[in-house]
């Protein structure tokens, strides 16, 4: 007798978990958060700040990124953000190493401390005219200002990803990466730039996001035609163009990349609301067929 009490207690159990099981192995994580780059949020309409992180977040973008100018406006661009009812993903700022600086530069070192205690990723592009583009040789003056930057930013408690940039030292996802691994900061990462990519290798997606793996902290997308060869071509905006951005998506997933993703409209024009719009439902479409998911 117990024994038939305990299996007509443990069957209805095993058979719930019997039938949830296929259907909890298949469902798949929500896609990563698409973030408005301040590329493509302003026009004769929204050609304020303030109007722009309404637009980002009537839209439902999940947040905004925006470009550093003077650090003593940060706390201003911080609260027009929080009013607005968004955040401030990133904050897009330059490290020029031409110079053989020692430290991290003053406007820098004042952006990380504006930005102590938020979610806020600072988004670097590095130049260095004394070097060729990717020459590992600018590695020595980079590694020790990058990272004195990192922990800066650890202090502050935020994070630092590498932003590669066609025509500049850092020029490719796999020097960002080899840069975090030199820095060795758990807070310093690198970024997939879709169009960067695109301009200056477009070959073996899967080769340099394995390359980038773990460091990959942020990635951008945008339309694009496949072959593209000035930024007219390739950076349009998301469902637009010659190029599938699904594989791109699926890459991304395969690396386990969860981190937010930029929409990238650099030089798009137009209206700004019209091609939020377009980007957004696009993005709704490669997340529905994906599982996951771009200056």
């Amino acid at each position: 007798m117990p024994n038939l009490i305990f299996w007509r207690r443990v069957l209805p159990l095993l058979a719930v978990v019997w039938l949830l099981g296929p259907a909890a192995a298949s469902a798949k994580p929500p896609p990563p958060a698409l973030f408005a780059m301040d590329t493509g949020t302003r026009d004769a309409a929204h050609s304020t700040l303030g109007e722009q992180l309404r637009l980002v977040k009537e839209l439902g973008c999940a947040g905004f990124g925006g470009t550093l100018q003077d650090p003593a406006a940060l706390p201003a661009l911080l609260a027009k953000a929080a009013q607005a009812g968004t955040k401030l993903t990133t904050l897009y700022a330059g490290l020029d190493l031409s110079a053989a600086p020692t430290n991290v530069p003053a406007n820098l070192a004042a952006a990380v401390a504006a930005l102590r205690g938020q979610e806020t990723i600072l988004w670097l592009t590095v130049q260095n005219s004394k070097v060729a583009a990717s020459a590992p040789a600018g590695d020595a003056v980079a590694v020790p200002v990058l990272r004195q930057l990192a922990d800066l930013a650890a202090a502050a408690g935020i994070r630092v990803a590498l932003y590669p940039h066609t025509g500049l030292w850092v020029e490719r996802a796999e020097d960002a990466a080899r840069l975090a691994n030199a820095v060795n900061r758990p807070n310093l990462g690198a970024t997939f730039n879709l169009c960067h990519w695109l301009k200056v290798d477009g070959r073996d997606l899967d080769a340099t996001l394995r390359t980038v793996g773990a460091r990959l902290m942020v990635a951008t997308v945008n339309g694009a035609d496949r072959d593209g060869q000035d930024w007219r071509h390739l950076i349009q905006p998301l469902g637009r163009g010659t190029y599938d951005v699904r594989p791109v998506m699926a890459a991304l997933d395969r690396i386990g990349f969860t981190g937010p993703v930029g929409l990238q409209l650099y030089g798009v024009g137009g209206n700004a609301e019209e091609n939020l719009r377009a980007s957004l439902a696009a993005w709704r479409e490669l997340g529905e067929g994906a599982g996951t998911g771009g200056r």
